[in-house]
């Protein structure tokens, strides 16, 4: 079997400009009164009403799938929708999908581009999120990565903030750790590794914060629920590496660059203990999803002055200019939809 090739299917971009749509759309990307919002799934765009799976799913009964977190950032001013480290995001899901034994339906720069195809067929204009998954489609009793089939389903829907951007939260470093690299890695956004995040966050939220920070087995600062980490201490900008059983982040890489082309300031990265957290000068948390996070409290110690740092703030005022098109330095981090 060729690769990319699930048995009886073979996809490419030209075959998914051939297959009928159940609304034909008009050129201009507009959808008919009355349609509903589209994905993609099976090769073809249908009714997101109508992406089904059935429940003995493999991946749904043992969370054998991966999948990517992707915004488009929308500018009024230009008319323009912005997708944001489309191609960093497909590279990473098709990482990920190794690691599970698997292969994308189609190559990344074909994701890339029936992305921006799924965002201009349901017309949007405004801040959206995109979420592909890939799963293991066999319907299967029986836990293993080898001899299952997979499939693909990329939605997006409107969305806003995950967490607050607009003003300090609060963090408790949580009892449960980052799941480790010898058991389900963290580098790889597979879905049943979430479980480690959900019960992390509701912890933290269930005890009064805003959200969780993780240690690893050994006790050093992993990373938020589902965001990275970042910390200033004397003029030091810092962020724990890969070896610290955190996401291999496309936000994280993105603030490191801005930090030293627009600030001047180099990021260490190391291990960080977490009493280093309680005398920091500034925290913040940051991913696609959850953007770029001050927080100005863990477990009942004020960080810094209590108020969002001069460093998280200035690199907040350069990411959201940087996603919505105002800084044409960045520009390789766009995909322009329109």
């Amino acid at each position: 079997m060729m690769a990319g090739q699930v048995p009886g299917r073979l996809y490419s971009l030209g075959m998914l400009t051939e297959k009928p749509v159940r609304a034909p759309l008009p050129a201009t990307g507009v959808k008919p009164p009355g349609t509903d919002v589209v994905c993609w799934m099976g090769g073809e765009f249908i009714p997101l009403a109508e992406a089904k799976i059935g429940v003995m799913t493999h991946g749904f009964l043992y969370g054998t799938a991966t999948f990517e977190g992707i915004r488009a950032y929308w500018n009024e001013e230009q008319g323009q929708l912005y997708g944001l480290k489309v191609r960093e995001h497909y590279r990473r899901l098709t990482d990920s999908a190794k690691i599970l034994l698997m292969e994308p339906p189609l190559p990344v720069d074909e994701l890339v581009d029936l992305t921006s195809e799924l965002l201009r067929r349901n017309d949007f204009r405004q801040d959206t999120y995109i979420r592909p998954t890939l799963f293991k489609s066999t319907e299967a009793i029986g836990v293993r990565l080898h001899n299952l089939e997979r499939e693909m389903v990329i939605f997006a829907v409107p969305f806003g903030e995950y967490i607050a951007i607009d003003r300090g939260i609060s963090a408790q470093t949580v009892s449960w750790r980052r799941n480790s690299d010898l058991a389900i890695p963290a580098r790889a956004k597979i879905t049943g590794a979430y479980a480690n995040s959900a019960f992390s966050k509701s912890e933290a939220q269930l005890n009064g914060y805003d959200e969780a920070i993780v240690l690893t087995h050994d006790g050093h600062v992993s990373e938020g629920s589902a965001e990275n980490l970042f910390m200033v201490r004397d003029g030091v900008l810092m962020t724990p590496g890969v070896a610290d059983d955190i996401l291999e982040g496309v936000t994280r890489a993105g603030m490191m660059e801005l930090a030293s082309g627009e600030l001047r300031l180099q990021t260490l990265v190391r291990s960080i203990d977490r009493s280093e957290l309680y005398i920091a000068d500034e925290v913040f948390l940051c991913g696609t999803g959850a953007q770029l996070s001050p927080v100005i409290s863990i477990d009942h110690r004020t960080i810094g002055d209590g108020t969002v740092g001069p460093v998280t703030e200035a690199l907040a005022a350069l990411y959201f200019d940087t996603v919505r098109g105002r800084r044409p330095a960045y520009s390789h981090w766009l995909t322009p939809v329109y």
